[in-house]
């Protein structure tokens, strides 16, 4: 599959099917992260059972510290 992750053509493995899924195999499931599907913001409680989907935009937002 497909998708367009950060404006990039990403392809995902076939285990990759969910926000949740796709946060573990971008090492991001334990920091806060904000995902945008098709330019809509998704619940952090929604994350393990949203799916995505073959040509899906997908945005996220994650905190960097720094001084």
């Amino acid at each position: 599959m497909t998708i367009q992750l950060n404006g990039r053509q990403q392809e995902l493995s076939g285990e990759v099917k969910t926000i949740a899924q796709l946060l573990a195999s971008l090492s991001l499931e334990n920091r806060i992260v904000i995902v945008e599907l098709n330019k809509e913001v998704i619940h952090k409680a929604a994350y393990t059972d949203q799916p995505i989907k073959d040509g899906d935009q997908v945005e996220l937002i994650h905190f960097v510290g720094g001084g």
